[in-house]
């Protein structure tokens, strides 16, 4: 454990971060490490608990509690507090292949699952990942694993963000010769372009990619896995293929005005933004521009929030943000006790920002659209209710029902659809011709493989959407079933 009494004697401590007014001046991240010192203070503070529910990584009412990768915790915090920091990234390594990705963008459900989250503020794990593998970095101690062993067994890897690039990983440790597919012009998937810089620096990605290569992974970008014809090439040349497409069909909004034009989906903007950015410094004309406009997102969840902060960085002129559930308690609910994920109120970075600069949280809770307005086909504006959360007269679950009296109108020259995804694109589905569930999602009559033999699938591809965490977890796993199933054939 760190030191006995840590959590007595030392009060939890994060990672500071940037002046929200100064931050928004550019897309750099903006949380400051601490010293290493400080850190080893936080690592004192790890109980070592009997049973560590901060590793566990379990789903309680659908939500996880604990690290999805069963990252081996409680022995690294020891390792962090006695400043051993070899030693910690060999145990971080063991079970999490991309600690400088999950240290940055997780929201940490380990951190909701520790024990000292019972009745104080839990250990700052997330922020001993981060540390951990950074100061690898910083020190020398992270270098290219490359197997001295070959299969001669070939695996292809269709798209390349978190489970793909974590399945790609894996496979070739265990002596398969693996190329990976992306249909964009840069590898990451998610992690280049769907999570802006300020929350990921592409450095940090590009540094892995490097570090991959070096172990024998390639890499091939803007090729599409879409036709019949393509897919057949790649069962003819491959052992093995692995679908890591993601969960990229957004849900859009089905209201009336959806045609006019000042209306995106949020996942475009983003993208869009980052390649400019990554392109010509947001020189080059190609991003969705929020510049003294009025923009209203839909969606409350982190791809709104990251909607939020780069439309702020734009220079928006306003943003407003609706989301249709209710405001969260600001402490825990009786039905959401400890070790459940907390349901409460927070400011993340976007809203935070939003704050500082326009005097309020963005959000409208309890809010919907109802109409899209314009003039000359251009968006000027939307109208909204507010809603109640009720059971239907027939029964049934509770939906959004709109209250009499609330509506209103909201100035728009911008309009960001961020309400999530369905579930998979349908072009790699029908190319390999696979057979698929109710919700579009591939049949895995075995783990992880589909009901063409050759032809696996991981990620939020298999799963739905969900963590980065969530999709390196996915992409390890289906790996292990890759490889068991091409030692029997």
């Amino acid at each position: 454990m760190g030191k006995t009494g840590g959590f007595l004697i030392y009060d939890r401590q994060t990672m500071p971060t940037e002046d929200p007014r100064e931050r928004v001046k550019d897309y750099k991240e903006f949380h400051q490490r601490l010293t290493p010192e400080q850190q080893q203070i936080q690592g004192a503070r790890c109980m070592n608990c009997g049973t560590p529910f901060c590793q566990t990584g379990m789903l309680i009412k659908g939500r996880v509690t604990g690290c999805p990768l069963h990252n081996l915790i409680p022995e690294w915090n020891e390792l962090v507090y006695q400043g051993n920091w070899k030693e910690a990234l060999e145990r971080l390594l063991l079970t999490n292949p991309f600690p400088e990705f999950t240290g940055r963008v997780c929201p940490a459900p380990c951190e909701a699952g520790c024990n000292l989250g019972l009745n104080m503020p839990p250990t700052a794990i997330h922020d001993d990942e981060l540390a951990i593998i950074e100061e690898g970095f910083k020190r020398g101690l992270v270098s290219p694993q490359i197997p001295a062993w070959r299969s001669g067994k070939r695996v292809a890897v269709i798209g390349s963000g978190p489970s793909g690039l974590a399945a790609a990983h894996q496979l070739n440790q265990l002596g398969h010769q693996v190329t990976v597919y992306e249909r964009h012009d840069r590898i990451g998937g998610l992690l280049m372009y769907g999570i802006p810089n300020m929350k990921l620096d592409k450095a940090v990605v590009s540094r892995r990619l490097d570090i991959l290569q070096q172990e024998g992974v390639s890499f091939i970008t803007n090729t599409e896995i879409h036709t019949a014809e393509a897919a057949q090439e790649l069962l003819d040349q491959y052992d093995a293929v692995v679908l890591c497409c993601g969960s990229t069909q957004a849900r859009d909004l089905k209201v009336p005005g959806r045609e006019l034009s000042g209306i995106y989906m949020a996942v475009d903007f983003l993208s869009r933004n980052t390649r400019s950015l990554l392109d010509s410094g947001l020189t080059d004309g190609q991003a969705i521009s929020a510049k003294d406009k009025d923009v209203i997102i839909v969606g409350g969840g982190d791809t709104g929030t990251d909607c939020v902060g780069t439309s702020l960085r734009h220079g928006a002129r306003s943003v407003t943000q609706f989301e249709i559930m209710d405001r969260p308690p600001l402490d825990r609910a009786p039905g959401n006790p400890w070790p459940e994920w907390p349901n409460v109120y927070k400011l993340d970075y976007g809203q935070e920002e939003n704050a500082v600069l326009h005097g309020s949280d963005p959000r409208q809770y309890l809010t919907t659209i109802t109409e899209l307005l314009g003039t000359d086909g251009k968006l000027t504006g939307v109208r909204t209710t507010q809603v109640k959360w009720r059971i239907p007269e027939g029964g049934g679950r509770p939906a959004p029902l709109p209250v009499a009296g609330t509506e209103k109108e909201w100035p728009a020259d911008l309009l960001l659809i961020a309400m999530g995804f369905t579930g998979p694109e349908s072009g790699p589905l029908k190319a390999f011709d696979l057979e698929l569930d109710g919700r579009g999602f591939p049949l895995t009559p075995q783990p992880f493989q589909t009901s063409q033999e050759k032809v696996f699938v991981g990620g939020d591809m298999r799963r739905g959407q969900s963590l980065v965490v969530w999709g390196i977890r996915e992409g390890l796993d289906t790996a292990a079933a890759v490889d068991q199933w091409l030692q029997k054939s």
